[in-house]
């Protein structure tokens, strides 16, 4: 309890991060909140008691938790990270007394517009400044085919009300943007519908849902579309059946202390029982390609989702070019790849990037722009970073606007544990949407972060 206080206290101010000897030890990094997200809202859905071991308790995780309770499900905490949800089943939930509000959470917002949709009810969602800035059209127009109806600003964005039909089609949906949020709001909307929905994914993204659709007992069927993507098909109106979940550690999470190992000499970590998905490892993939000792241990697979244990050392990077397939696979890790890339000698070239645009903040944009004020020569244009490595000599030295986005805000924290001069970020409150204990877990392999004694 003293440690969550201390990162508590310490996550209301500014932080900095400052060169740190060689990292060691063995953490457990928090549960992945993609998986955590779909077990509350699945759990919701099905009928029966639910557990869910090794939730994510982030702030995130926790506005879908409190959306779900206004749609009427029993949601309690039972222990640390062990929660059960009492199902509705499909087509039962309540309308909302209250404004749904969902924080800084893009996954929370858009697969609850699909669920909400897929009952007969009006349900108000609201966010944030930064969640209201970001596109929800690409979600409301695949529910609005199917009958839902949707009011909201003129540029799509929250706030937004959405008015669950009586009867929602089925359809046929082909994906325009490679995105696991709209697949999975048509998914768990199709849950709805009378009859079968099927969706066209040129390109593969993360599969979550649909491996916990099956765990759950939905009738869905996934097959080649194409040459790379899948068509993935649900009959609707199920009757899902309550299951007990173990979420693993959060891969994107990982990432923060696997890369600060990696550019912190001397280093020797491990990570423990890692969400291994496929469709989610394309950053340790190309950490490896860039001469990462990164040793990866699969572990059995009981549920679903691959699981692994990370050793990983200190490593000599070299720079690579970074293809645009691999973007669906990696999109939240590029602001740490850029991190690393700045650490390896010669120049990594990532392409495919434009997704960076509409994240928390123009991730893209920021991440050039806090390189740049490190002394990290880049190249920016609209979907593409390149990055110049320094050979491990990164000045750092700057101060850095998080701008409310949790994984700017880490992965300037991580390259400050290994420049020159330390790097202090604007506001490090954002870091509970989605690693609550990151400071906790950070000090505890030997990364140095303080508070600026202005503030203390």
């Amino acid at each position: 309890m003293a440690s969550f206080k201390i990162f508590e206290n310490v996550c209301m101010f500014n932080l900095k991060a400052h060169n740190s000897s060689s990292l060691n030890g063995s953490i457990n990094v928090p549960g992945d909140k993609s998986i955590s997200h779909r077990s509350v809202i699945l759990g919701g859905l099905a009928v029966g008691e639910t557990i869910v071991n090794g939730l994510l308790e982030s702030e995130d995780v926790l506005h879908t938790i409190a959306a779900m309770r206004e749609f009427g499900v029993i949601v309690k905490k039972l222990d640390e990270q062990q929660w059960s949800i009492y199902g509705r089943g499909v087509g039962g939930f309540d309308e909302p007394k209250n404004a749904l509000y969902l924080g800084n959470s893009g996954t929370g917002v858009r697969l609850l517009l699909g669920l909400a949709a897929g009952n007969p009810i009006n349900a108000f969602f609201i966010g944030d400044n930064s969640l209201s800035k970001r596109p929800m059209r690409r979600v409301t127009a695949p529910l609005e085919i199917m009958g839902a109806r949707f009011v909201n600003r003129s540029d799509g964005c929250l706030p937004i009300v959405c008015s669950g039909p009586k009867h929602l089609l089925p359809i046929q949906y082909e994906l325009p943007v490679a995105s696991a949020q709209v697949k999975s709001a048509i998914l768990l909307a199709a849950l709805g519908a009378a009859g079968k929905t099927t969706i066209l994914e040129p390109e593969p993204t993360r599969d979550h849902t649909e491996i916990m659709l099956k765990q759950f007992g939905a009738q869905i069927n996934i097959k080649p579309f194409n040459k790379d993507g899948r068509e993935i098909s649900i009959v609707g109106q199920p009757e899902l059946q309550a299951k007990t979940i173990h979420v693993p550690a959060d891969p994107s999470s990982a990432a923060f202390p696997a890369v600060a190992a990696l550019i912190t000499r001397g280093s020797h970590i491990k990570l423990k029982n890692v969400c291994a998905n496929s469709l989610r490892f394309g950053l340790f993939e190309i950490l490896i390609k860039m001469g990462a000792n990164i040793k990866i241990d699969y572990c059995d697979n009981t549920e679903g989702e691959k699981i692994a244990h990370l050793e990983v050392k200190s490593s000599s990077l070299k720079g690579i070019k970074v293809p645009a397939e691999i973007a669906p696979r990696m999109i939240d890790e590029y602001p740490i790849l850029a991190v690393a890339a700045a650490f390896a000698e010669g120049t990594t070239i990532m392409l495919g990037l434009k997704e960076l645009r509409v994240k928390e903040s123009d991730r893209l944009s920021a991440i050039a722009k806090g390189l740049v004020a490190c002394g990290v020569k880049v190249e920016e244009t609209i979907d593409s970073l390149t990055v110049y490595g320094r050979g491990g000599l990164v000045k750092g030295g700057a101060f850095i606007e998080a701008n409310m986005d949790h994984r700017i805000a880490m992965s300037f924290l991580v390259l400050g544990m290994a420049t020159e001069k330390p790097i202090e970020i604007d506001d490090s409150t954002t870091i509970q949407t989605s690693f609550p204990n990151f400071y906790e877990l950070m000090t505890q392999i030997g990364c140095k972060l303080t508070m600026p004694s202005s503030i203390k």
